[in-house]
Order: C-alpha cells, then sequence, then structure tokens
C-alpha cells in the first residue's frame, strides 16, 4: 500500500516506510496493553487452550527458532530500502529469494511449490494490472470532464476549519474503504484529497529532512483509516479472511463482535497521529535528514 502511494504522490518510500514505524509500534502496543487488562479484569474471555505448555526454556527457544527467521527476512528487506541499498522493486527480488531460501530451511521447497509460487504471484500480478488499468482510465475521464476540480472546491469550501477537512476527508476514505480495495481508493481518491490537505493552514512542525512533511502525515493518516474501515462490519475485508481461516464453529458474527474493541483502539490511534505528527514525521527527518 505504502509504495504505490508514495508512487502516486511523488514520495520517497523510505520516508513512508519509517514513518510507519513508530504507528505501527504504537497499535501492537495498544492491542498488547488492552489484552493484558482484559486477562485480568475479565479473564473469562481470553481461556488458556487445554493443552497449553508454561513457559520454560524450550517454549522460548520453539518461539525463536519460528520467528528469528522471518524476521531476519524482514529485517533485510525493509532495512535496504530504509538504508537506501535498494529501491522497493530490487527489495522485493530479494525478499522473493529470501523466502526461496526460508522454505529450504524449513524443508518445504520443492519445485511443485515453486510452480505453484509461480502461478499465483502471475494471477495477482494480472488481477493488480487490471485494476490499475481500469481506475486509471476512469481517473482521466474523472479529471478530464473536471470533476478533480469539482471534489477540491467542495472539499475546500467546507465550513469546518483545517482540523475538520481532515476529519471529513479520513470519514470519507474510511467510508468507501467499506467496499472499494485500497488500489482504486490509491489510485483515484487520493490524489484527488492530496492537494486539498497541502492547501489547509496546519501546523505540524519543523522537518528539514522531509521535502513533504505534510503529505507524509496525510498518507500515513490514509493508511490508517483503510485499515480500520478493513476490519469494520459489515464488509470489511479481513473479516472475511479471518473467517476462511477459522475453524467451523467460529461463527462471523462472533468476528463482528470481537473485532469491535479493536476497531475502537484504532481509531483512538488515528485521533492521535492527527493532533501528535512528531509520531509520523521524526524518525524519517532523523534518518534521512
Amino acid at each position: 500500500m505504502l509504495v504505490i502511494m508514495a508512487d502516486q504522490l511523488g514520495l520517497s518510500v523510505g520516508d513512508l516506510f519509517m514513518g510507519a514505524m513508530f504507528p505501527g509500534l504504537m497499535l501492537g502496543a495498544i492491542y498488547i496493553v488492552y489484552l493484558l487488562i482484559m486477562g485480568v479484569v475479565k479473564s473469562e474471555s481470553l481461556p488458556l487452550p487445554d493443552d497449553a505448555k508454561g513457559v520454560d526454556w524450550g517454549v522460548v527457544k520453539d518461539v525463536g527458532k519460528a520467528i528469528v527467521p522471518t524476521f531476519m527476512l524482514i529485517i533485510v528487506v525493509l532495512g535496504s530500502i530504509f538504508a537506501g541499498i535498494a529501491t522497493p522493486t530490487e527489495a522485493s527480488g530479494v525478499g522473493a529469494f529470501g523466502a526461496i531460501v526460508l522454505a529450504m530451511y524449513y524443508k518445504r521447497f520443492s519445485i511443485a511449490v515453486l510452480k505453484e509460487v509461480l502461478l499465483d504471484s502471475y494471477k495477482t500480478t494480472a488481477y493488480i494490472f487490471a485494476i490499475f488499468i481500469g481506475a486509471t482510465c476512469f481517473a482521466l475521464v474523472l479529471r478530464e470532464l473536471g470533476g478533480d476540480e469539482f471534489i477540491e472546491s467542495a472539499f475546500e469550501a467546507l465550513p469546518f476549519g483545517p482540523y475538520g477537512v481532515v476529519a471529513f476527508i479520513l470519514l470519507v476514505i474510511f467510508l468507501l474503504g467499506f467496499f472499494l480495495d485500497w488500489i482504486e481508493i490509491t489510485l483515484i481518491v487520493l490524489p484527488l484529497l492530496a492537494p486539498v490537505v497541502m492547501g489547509l493552514d496546519i501546523e505540524i512542525g519543523t522537518y528539514p529532512g522531509l521535502d513533504n512533511p505534510e503529505l507524509v502525515w496525510f498518507v500515513m493518516l490514509v493508511a490508517m483509516a483503510l485499515q480500520t474501515s478493513f476490519l469494520t462490519p459489515p464488509v470489511g475485508f479481513a473479516l472475511f479472511y479471518l473467517k476462511g481461516v477459522c475453524p467451523p464453529e467460529v461463527r462471523l458474527i462472533d468476528i463482528y463482535k470481537g473485532v469491535i474493541p479493536f476497531i475502537i483502539l484504532q481509531l483512538i490511534a488515528l485521533v492521535v497521529l492527527v493532533f501528535w505528527p512528531q509520531l509520523i514525521l521524526w524518525l524519517p527527518s532523523i534518518a534521512y535528514g
């Protein structure tokens, strides 16, 4: 998502990845704190499985063996982008090679597996480019008919003040995320709304290492809003993905109920990022400044 957003708005992928670091850690911390509190206050809602084992060095070792190889692959891929060694395309090649090495390490690599992965990759690439073509044609017609100017002027005329306009834009993107995939929103909606945000008089501080701190901040807010909308019933895409891997006894209504606290937590995190843009912009400004 961040790679395509960076391409559409002429931003550095490294800036966006660095900007997403603290918000991602913040979300993870919020989830952990919530689960710990629920485990103390309402322990029956988080029951231990019947075969649960106590934590000992053997368990820690098993977890380490499962996590470290994949974690190292993530570090290599993102680290090469952060350090400016590789472009996102080159880093994706490194990631693909690393995934093959991991498959060999876990003794799951075979020609049949490689063939299946290649076919799935071809299909996914074809789907994405088909969406690209359709969204680009739609956006071209919209701009030729003056739709982009109409949308920009409509948002600029809202009587809400700068933060009210940002809140309204995020609400629109949040609602669009119910029905549209993030690719269509990124290709069509984001380039239309970014100039509106750039024209708002919002003081987010000075960051000498960043060329467009307002855009980096806005893209992070959009990414957070879209992530939240993908969790929101009744159309949240992530909920149906989760249902597909859950045991049969887990009903969709159970997932709907269970996801509500996490939607609230993400909305709280989104509000924090709106009023404290330093959480997004400090790290890329230091890293590349």
